[in-house]
């Protein structure tokens, strides 16, 4: 059956002259109707999908059709009537077009644990290109040939889009089971798509325009590829996850809301999963949906609570590229969960809230860590979460100021990241805390003395951080000093000037002039 469906098929690209003229074919025989030849591609495709070599000759032979073919013979439904020719023919295509793609479908892991070498992908790069060409030609003759049918065709278009933009977003990506010519062909695939249904990038392929009909396609794209988020199957295919992410990052407002129950679950099953790989992924999508959905609708459902469940629990990891996220997404999260502590007009109605407990464990965690990579990614987040809270952050102070003079005395060459952040922490704690910070005057005023002459001293470090780190000082001597009503002057006269440097008293001089 199959051979006489390539004899078919032969036989039909040696009418239209496909084999061996460049010219616009003119066949000897009256052309089938494209919907049955269509039928038949299917079943070539489908039955030669487990052979790369037949695959590839019936992939070049099908990419040969479509670039010679009349297009208004590409474009010719067979019923009379017009409603029924056209779906005929938009299910004939996309029919034929998931065949072609399943001829460089990317193979499976066994199971959900496992994961392929690079080998297993090791032709399906050529068969990628192949298809994408194919597809490539194809379009372009829509295109073309649209002419007085222009709504049909962009009808036809938006059917077979969804698929084309899954096929061209999973080998655009510098991955294992792509090289430089599939990532190519895919590029020129993804451009020939949008030219075709007149879109301007991909994110107006997915969301199509406000002001106008629905054209986007993000419904049909998650229709296809939802079967393959389930909770049992996403591990399986690498790709999955990846053309997922990329596509739920177009998506923004006020685009994102309505498909809010169907992005939800499989960005928190990334955010679940044990590999920090996928877990830095689903981070990444959980915190675009908090940016691009209204907080109502986060709220709806409870959903909010949920995301900061599964975020929060993440603050016990070790691993530096998932707290840092982490950290991000929950300080937006928060704001749609409760009103920040810092814009409560009466101190004494305020109550401990989730602020709290995020900022109460972040410095727990803080004052025991000692890594590098952690440490200067707590205290990155430090100073954002102390102005959130504003002057509530007088309930942790006592945790605070140790985290400060811990992290202080210690070098973080070569930027010194973790001391600027410190100090920077310091000042809008000074700022926002004041009342309470004249009687830790004494103890920040000894560990800022240590700290400019520790920089001043220090031979390793270039001169603009060396001048950063004593001009912070600086800053957070002065601000200690007008909370202290001036204390600090009697203390700074009793400084050794002996034992510091002239850069140490020129720090120390701005701070007794401003006086």
């Amino acid at each position: 059956m199959r051979a006489d469906l390539r004899m078919e098929l032969s036989s039909l690209l040696h009418d239209l002259h496909l084999s061996s003229s460049s010219e616009k074919p003119r066949p000897s025989h009256p052309l089938p109707p494209i919907t049955e030849l269509l039928a038949q591609l299917q079943k070539l495709l489908i039955g030669a999908a487990g052979s790369p070599s037949e695959s590839s000759t019936l992939i070049g032979q099908v990419q040969r059709l479509f670039q010679t073919a009349d297009p208004d013979w590409l474009l010719s439904p067979v019923s009379d009537d017009e409603g029924t020719g056209w779906a005929e023919l938009r299910l004939a295509y996309r029919s034929v077009i998931s065949a072609l793609i399943g001829c460089a479908a990317l193979p499976l892991c066994e199971d959900d644990c496992s994961s392929l070498d690079a080998a297993a992908y090791q032709s399906v790069p050529s068969g990628a290109a192949a298809v994408c060409s194919a597809l490539t030609a194809l379009l372009g003759h829509w295109r073309e040939g649209g002419g007085a049918r222009r709504a049909e065709t962009t009808g036809l278009v938006l059917a077979v889009a969804p698929p084309i933009y899954l096929f061209s977003v999973t080998h655009l990506q510098d991955q294992a089971w792509t090289s430089a010519a599939s990532r190519k062909a895919a590029r020129r695939l993804h451009e020939a798509l949008l030219r075709a249904g007149g879109w301007r990038d991909s994110a107006h392929l997915l969301m199509g325009n406000e002001d106008a009909e629905d054209r986007g396609i993000l419904g049909g794209v998650l229709g296809v590829l939802q079967p393959q988020l389930t909770k049992d199957s996403w591990c399986r295919c690498e790709a999955v996850k990846l053309v997922f992410a990329w596509t739920l990052l177009q998506v923004t407002r006020p685009f994102l809301s309505p498909f809010l129950p169907r992005l939800l679950p499989p960005s928190l099953l990334l955010n679940d999963h044990y590999r920090p790989e996928n877990c830095m992924l689903g981070v990444r999508c959980l915190h675009h949906i908090v940016l691009n959905t209204p907080a109502a609708d986060l709220r709806q459902f409870n959903r909010a609570e949920v995301l900061y469940q599964a975020l929060f629990k993440h603050l016990y990891t070790s691993d530096a590229a998932i707290i840092q996220p982490v950290l991000s997404c929950l300080l937006d999260l928060l704001l749609v969960l409760e009103k920040p502590p810092s814009s409560s007009s009466s101190s004494s109605s305020r109550k401990p809230c989730r602020h709290d407990d995020v900022l109460r464990l972040v410095l727990t965690h803080m004052e025991a860590e000692h890594k590098v990579a952690l440490r200067r990614v707590y205290a990155s987040a430090l100073p954002l979460y102390v102005e959130r809270m504003g002057v509530a952050v007088c309930r942790h102070l006592r945790r605070v100021e140790r985290v400060l003079l811990g992290y202080l005395e210690v070098r973080d060459p070569p930027e010194e990241t973790s001391r600027l952040k410190m100090l920077e922490a310091l000042q809008r704690t000074t700022k926002e805390a004041w009342p309470r910070m004249a009687c830790r005057v004494d103890v920040l005023l000894r560990c800022l003395l240590r700290l400019l002459v520790d920089v001043s001293s220090d031979s390793s470090l270039s001169d603009p951080v060396r001048q950063q780190l004593m001009d912070q000082s600086s800053a957070s001597i002065r601000l200690l000093d007008a909370c202290s009503q001036g204390r600090l002057q009697r203390l700074l006269l009793q400084v050794d000037r002996r034992c510091c440097s002239s850069q140490v008293l020129s720090c120390l001089a701005t701070v007794t002039a401003e006086r």
